[in-house]
């Protein structure tokens, strides 16, 4: 297993950082057009949530980006210093009383998006699995 990793201060114009990130695994790990894109939202949402959510836009505390690629699949584990979150209690941003809201839609677009989503540490790290082929 390949692994790379990166860390960011709370600081959403840091969000740049993760996207050039993402550019050079593709680079490095030859990802096709058809996921990358899938990956650039749902790890760019993801770290975004963990800037604003988790750390409170806090840029004393940092965000971490691991990136493990494996032979068939490319797992981004996405972790902050924040309290957590109910993950199991997530509004579901497509019902009617919820669909003109701003906020409440990155968890439902990365379970989209990726071929699987998990949450550990009480929401504090999040894992994004996306299978290569």
């Amino acid at each position: 297993m390949k692994s790379i990793k990166i860390s960011i201060p709370s600081l959403i114009e840091n969000i740049k950082i993760i996207e050039s990130f993402i550019d050079n695994a593709k680079e490095k790990f030859q990802i096709n057009d058809d996921i990358y894109g899938n990956i650039m939202i749902s790890v760019t949402e993801c770290v975004s949530n963990a800037i604003i959510h988790g750390n409170q836009g806090d840029a004393q505390k940092t965000v971490k980006l691991e990136l493990n690629f494996l032979e068939d699949q490319l797992k981004f584990i996405i972790e902050d210093e924040g309290k957590g979150f109910d993950f199991d209690n997530l509004q579901d941003p497509t019902s009617p009383e919820n669909i003109e809201k701003s906020g409440g839609r990155g968890v439902f677009i990365m379970k989209n998006l990726c071929d699987e989503v998990k949450f550990e540490e009480e929401g504090k790290k999040t894992v994004l699995t996306f299978y290569m082929n």
